[in-house]
């Protein structure tokens, strides 16, 4: 297969500005950039579906720039619903001094800043430079202004269009880059830019977007309730990270393996076929946990990943250091112990059971473990000569529900 060909076999292209890129992404080394605003400090694991496709354009021999938007960051892209809040200064710097050292780490790209080229343009260069290059029609009909001109849309989101653009014409100028990557929400941003320099300076330059990688219903990869899965292991922990993976749902897994690894169409159709005879080994699921634990974190961490879950899925927790205990339980209830109780008090006392009453019939039922051990003596005292290292308390009720003590 050639890189285009590949891209395509592994749901990567969604749209290309013009046929002629096919030919030099087979043939040439381009120069090419994608983009992000830094609104945290960290990427997430929607990023990392989009960035592996320039990982993928680099092993080919391509140049990647990734390009952090301090200037843009500081306006804030279009929603389709509503206007982003926007952020300091101060926490935009931030922000691109932590993206800037995870990209570097992970990816290995270069990084740049969109401000230091348009800090110093005045407004009214600003609007006699590029400015006049735009039809207002043809800014209204890009599917991100489209969406709100109900609701209403301020200047400053309006003129996000252009200033990506101007991105674009920049390193053009200045790198000889000629082709932006992104996800295909991007795509009116991106045929702005083609267009600004086609207009200012006569020149060709391309676009190609991937499709969002998202579930069966639609709902963008790594969105779990609201919440970020970050690519900074402080933050979100590789065991953390393992559960979401494997417990992707089973229709769109051999589709994450294409999209999110390097595996060969070779290893992906093979591992496709024994996840057809026996689905309930999640052998795809345990592929991709690993391809991407190890790619981010490394092969210990994937390990240690493994480790966990099975420690706790098979109630072993005596197996398990305490960081690894804590890691597995980041999520769960949890409250500091202050002081020595019965088990029927500590129960009601940390609203593990709503009375004494029920207390006394999850003990009696065999209901309650405190650190895999079940406890049956409602008048057991509850102090540090239980907790794994003088430290935690692993509380389980029934068979799934746990509590996390913490002994102070």
């Amino acid at each position: 297969m050639t890189l285009f060909e590949e891209l395509k076999w592994r749901g990567l292209v969604q749209d290309i500005s013009d046929e002629k890129l096919i030919e030099k992404l087979n043939k040439e080394k381009l120069t090419f950039y994608i983009g992000t605003d830094p609104t945290a400090d960290s990427m997430h694991i929607g990023h990392y579906s989009s960035f592996l496709i320039s990982k993928r354009l680099a092993k080919a021999g391509h140049h990647p720039i990734l390009l952090v938007g301090g200037a843009t960051g500081l306006i804030g892209d279009p929603k389709p619903t509503s206007e982003r809040p926007m952020i300091s200064k101060e926490e935009v710097e931030h922000n691109f001094e932590g993206l800037k050292k995870q990209a570097e780490k992970i990816f290995g790209f270069e990084v740049v800043n969109n401000f230091d080229w348009t800090k110093d343009i005045n407004v009214i260069d600003f609007l006699r430079d590029y400015g006049k290059y735009f039809n207002i029609n043809y800014m209204l009909a890009k599917d991100k202004v489209k969406s709100r001109i109900d609701s209403g849309i301020t200047y400053a989101e309006f003129s996000y269009m252009i200033l990506q653009a101007l991105d674009f014409m920049y390193l053009f100028e200045n790198r000889n880059c000629i082709l932006q990557v992104a996800g295909s929400d991007q795509w009116g941003n991106i045929t702005s830019g083609i267009e600004l320099v086609r207009k200012k300076l006569g020149k060709e330059v391309y676009g190609m977007v991937m499709p969002l990688v998202t579930d069966s219903n639609g709902v963008k990869f790594g969105k779990t309730e609201g919440n970020a899965l970050w690519l900074d292991i402080s933050k979100t922990s590789s065991y953390q990270l393992y559960q979401y993976l494997i417990n992707l749902e089973d229709s769109m897994i051999i589709d994450y393996l294409k999209k999110l690894t390097f595996l060969s169409k070779e290893e992906i159709e093979q591992i496709e076929s024994k996840h057809k005879e026996a689905p309930h080994l999640r052998l795809a699921h345990k592929a991709l946990a690993r391809e991407v634990i190890t790619d981010l974190h490394g092969v210990e961490e994937f390990d240690k990943a493994v480790k966990i879950s099975e420690c706790l899925f098979n109630g072993n927790l005596k197996e398990l250091k305490l960081e690894e205990i804590e890691q597995g339980f980041k999520d769960v209830p949890n409250f500091v112990i202050d002081k020595e109780l019965s088990l029927i008090d500590f129960l009601v006392t940390y609203e593990i059971a709503s009375s004494k009453r029920e207390a006394k019939e999850f003990i009696n039922a065999g209901s309650i473990t405190i650190n895999d051990e079940k406890q049956m003596n409602e008048n057991l005292i509850i102090d540090k000569s239980l907790a794994i290292e003088d430290k935690l308390l692993i509380i389980r009720k029934g068979k799934k529900k746990y509590f996390m003590g913490i002994i102070k």
